[in-house]
Parts: structure tokens; C-alpha cells; sequence
């Protein structure tokens, strides 16, 4: 693991219409515009779907959701 894919990067996010600042490492930024291009829709999108199916913190349920994303293609 890089240096970069760790450091943390806040950036402004809008979530049904709303902006707002998420922080995540890199490595998660990464990820979920990975996520986002094969579903075909956009960063906001996904997080917007993601920030309706949470239960607790933004920035947690964005990691777990990529991790779990990860773990379907590995299966």
C-alpha cells in the first residue's frame, strides 16, 4: 500500500441536492469511482444511494459499502 492510497481527502459531495464534505482515504475515493463507472452512474449517485441505507456515519457506511463491493466481485 502506497503512502497516497492513505491519506485522507476531504471532498464536497452533493446528496439529493444537498453539499456536503465526506473524508476518506484515497484508496476509497478509488474505489468508489471505480464503483460508480461500472454501475454507470455518478460519484454523487452511488453516495447518495449509499447515504440512504445508512445507519450510522457517512464516511464508515462508504468504507464498508466498498468493502463489501469488493468482497461480492471476490466471491
Amino acid at each position: 500500500m502506497t503512502r497516497d492510497a492513505t491519506l485522507i481527502r476531504k471532498r464536497s459531495v452533493l446528496i439529493a441536492g444537498h453539499a456536503t464534505s465526506v473524508s476518506l482515504e484515497n484508496a476509497f475515493w478509488r474505489a468508489l469511482k471505480n464503483i460508480a463507472a461500472l454501475r454507470g452512474v455518478s460519484l454523487n449517485k452511488l453516495i447518495t444511494e449509499i447515504d440512504e441505507a445508512r445507519d450510522g456515519n457517512l464516511s464508515s457506511a462508504i468504507r464498508v459499502f466498498a468493502l463489501e463491493a469488493l468482497q461480492r466481485q471476490s466471491d
